[in-house]
């Protein structure tokens, strides 16, 4: 096996200072530090042009330096993206080139000749045809997206080889969404349990692409970074860069990948929410942003404007404003309002804008932050934030139909005595847990919920099989009237 150990990083241009100082301190410094004292690691890092800028301006020149050492070193490898981290799929062209281009140029800026992409990662891995191909003719032969792009979360996308995304020249790299998670939500916790994850294909002729926020490590998970040291110190798998995986593996025929980002699910793909979390249609504030976005840019392609002006669009096309209206359960009104008087001052600076263009700047301004206001004076976000919380507070055992919950007991029994099997003690102790935290209603207490547990631990399609089969055994033992109920062993 080979493994591609991918890391994005990203701050918004005007991240406070103080959460700036504290994801430094917490996760960034100690990160590329301790990357610098392992040997023959490899790792892949997208670091948004915005925030190598934000890095030099702020003070925090030494975060840039390990970096740049890291890639002279031949210990990581840059990964090309849009430098203000807009949602490409919603853009037209000329932005996207403009960005791609700025991102390249100003991180080359900083890095030196070591800044040399072969690979480009879509900001939120928000993937669609058209950025396939504008990723092709901009040069770049490899887009690393998510396995569920792959066909909508059906299947998995095979390990061992390699396609082509239509007629493009783009290779498609598709990130290993339950690996990934695991290690994320620190379901993983050891060596060990890492190695006992992959185990199945460790020897096997495939690779493993895991792709993660930096912030993770330390920031959002203090003390994960240490569990990241020891994995990449190991020698199985061997850690391979983006660019090399061609070296392994043939590029065997075309596939066409689904419209998607690395947060999407099945369900959203099947009803065509693909964006939920930016461009919700049932969401109002969403759909004032993206009108008044619009409008912005189609004003702007209108007048001559200088590289100035041209920054201030590309910094106003940033994903940020639309991920905190989406409610669900990210909300930010400073965020919101950021994001609107930000497109607004730079409608008023275009050359030559009208009154009447103005006007209905203004217009669109006032109806997003009204509306947020609104929404947040009428209690609808805190209705909203407390049935996100409520649905994660009520016990599995309660939530869940009767079936349903057999079904998963009989499935982490199973895992329990496999573990047992492999005398992977710790792990079987793990599901052993999981059942009696299910089982006495305990599971609202855990970190990290066991229901989700599984599901990260077990593949998809190898999760809803065994769920179908003890789901059709309890069927089988269970009696039509809850009076006449028995255990039949």
């Amino acid at each position: 096996m080979y493994w591609v150990n991918f890391l994005h990083i990203y701050q918004p241009i005007e991240q406070s200072k103080e959460i700036l100082k504290k994801v430094v301190h917490e996760s960034y410094r100690p990160l590329f530090k301790g990357f610098l004292g392992i040997k023959n690691i490899k790792v892949n890092l997208n670091i948004n042009a915005s925030l190598t800028e934000l890095f030099v301006k702020e003070g925090y020149q030494d975060v840039v330096d390990n970096i740049r050492k890291l890639a002279e070193t031949g210990r990581l490898e840059f990964t090309e993206s849009a430098k203000y981290h807009p949602l490409l799929p919603f853009l037209g062209e000329k932005e996207i080139i403009r960005q791609i281009k700025k991102n390249n140029q100003d991180n080359r800026k900083y890095f030196g000749k070591s800044y040399k992409p072969v690979c480009f990662f879509p900001p939120e891995m928000a993937y669609s045809r058209k950025v396939a191909e504008i990723v092709s003719r901009a040069g770049y032969s490899m887009m690393i997206i998510d396995d569920i792009a792959y066909n909508g979360g059906k299947e998995h996308a095979p390990k061992d080889k390699l396609y082509a995304i239509g007629n493009t020249k783009v290779t498609p790299v598709f990130r290993e969404r339950r690996v990934s998670n695991s290690i994320m939500s620190a379901v993983v916790r050891s060596k060990k349990e890492f190695v006992s994850l992959v185990d199945e294909e460790l020897g096997e002729n495939k690779y493993l692409c895991t792709a993660m926020d930096g912030e993770t490590f330390g920031h959002h998970r203090p003390g994960l970074e240490k569990f990241l040291f020891n994995i990449i110190k190991s020698e199985k798998p061997k850690q391979i860069f983006l660019s090399e995986l061609p070296r392994y593996f043939e590029i065997n025929g075309s596939i066409n990948p689904v419209k998607s980002t690395w947060a999407s699910t099945q369900e959203d793909v099947a009803e065509g929410v693909q964006f939920y979390s930016w461009k919700d249609p049932r969401n109002e504030v969403h759909r004032f942003q993206w009108k008044f976005l619009n409008f912005l840019l189609e004003t702007a392609n209108k007048k001559k404007i200088n590289s100035r002006i041209t920054d201030r669009l590309d910094v106003a096309m940033a994903s940020d404003q639309f991920f905190w209206a989406s409610g669900e359960p990210w909300w930010s009104l400073e965020m919101i309002e950021k994001g609107a008087i930000r497109m607004l001052n730079t409608l008023k600076s275009l050359p030559g804008v009208t009154k009447k263009e103005v006007k209905k700047g203004e217009d669109f301004y006032r109806e997003i932050v009204a509306k947020a206001f609104w929404w947040q004076r009428s209690g609808k976000i805190e209705a909203m934030a407390r049935k996100y919380k409520e649905t994660v507070r009520i016990p599995f055992k309660e939530r869940a139909e009767k079936d349903v919950y057999y079904a998963f007991l009989k499935i982490l029994e199973r895992e329990m005595k496999k573990a047992a099997r492999k005398r992977n003690f710790e792990k079987a102790i793990l599901w052993r847990d999981a059942m009696w935290k299910l089982e006495t209603k305990n599971d609202i207490f855990d970190a990290i919920h066991v229901i989700d547990m599984l599901r990260m631990e077990m593949p998809q399609p190898e999760l809803e099989k065994m769920l179908a089969k003890y789901r059709k055994e309890y069927e089988k033992i269970s009696p039509g009237q809850p009076e006449l109920r028995r255990i039949i062993k």
